[in-house]
């Protein structure tokens, strides 16, 4: 079986995000990027399941600027096989919205006809949280969201979730869509030897207009603001002044 995982190139999550002077968006020149953490997660769930012998190839995906073949050759070095580089942008500002990212990986699956893809639940950077959701939903193949545990049985997809109630078993018959929770794995660090192993790997650039898909966007952002600062904490002498408190000035009892 081929598995195939769309990566993202976003801002690393140990890096304090600052807004641009003019509002327009968040400041990414000279930040640094790395691996959106939950396609992290879902490439090292497809290598477990290469180990397992439940998959015989892992292709990655990634779509933006030139610069994300940085993260590709990341998740070559974790474990992956083969990479494709879909140039959608110049600007690292432009994001690629999740409708036109979904139709770019429809035409990408229907070249490479995987058996089963598994990608992050959402991107640090939008949280849009809807990319596998719409795939799903134009390859008319099955969906497993928020995945926190992935089985392979046959031709179908065991996939626990977590859910409001608890947890949440459910079966879907593969090809299908599987997205990643945190909970799923802690993922591999990449060693010396397989960072320059991933160097000769095979990465294969494509444009957009290669799979006549426009990925102009069809959202506008008004306004980008920071949040407002915290006020500081205060300590308290005793439980009945912190009742008192909590009553009075919080109003929250």
């Amino acid at each position: 079986m081929k598995v195939l995982v769309p990566v993202k190139r976003v801002i690393d999550y140990n890096v304090k995000a600052r807004v641009k002077a003019d509002g327009s968006g968040v400041d990414l020149a000279n930040v640094k990027m790395s691996m959106n953490p939950f396609d992290e997660i879902a490439v090292e769930e497809a290598i477990r399941l290469k180990e397992k012998g439940a998959a015989e190839e892992i292709v990655v995906v990634s779509i933006g600027v030139k610069q994300a073949q940085e993260t590709l050759r990341t998740a070559l070095a974790m474990g992956a096989d083969r990479a494709i580089l879909i140039e959608a942008a110049d600007d690292v500002h432009t994001d690629i919205e999740p409708l036109a990212v979904a139709k770019l990986l429809k035409a990408v699956i229907d070249e490479e006809q995987p058996g089963l893809v598994i990608a992050g639940k959402q991107a640090i950077d939008n949280d849009m949280n809807a990319t596998g959701q719409m795939l799903a939903a134009l390859l008319g193949w099955g969906q497993a969201t928020n995945a926190a545990e992935i089985e392979i049985e046959g031709d179908v997809a065991k996939v626990t979730r977590e859910i409001d109630g608890g947890m949440q078993t459910l079966k879907v018959k593969m090809p299908a869509i599987i997205t990643a929770d945190l909970r799923l794995n802690e993922p591999r660090y990449a060693s010396l030897p397989n960072i320059m192993k991933a160097k000769k790997k095979p990465l294969d650039a494509k444009t957009a207009a290669d799979y006549g898909v426009d990925v102009a966007p069809r959202l506008t952002i008004v306004a980008t603001t920071e949040p407002p600062a915290r006020k500081a904490g205060v300590k308290v002498e005793s439980v009945d002044e912190l009742i008192s408190k909590l009553k009075n000035e919080a109003g929250v009892l």
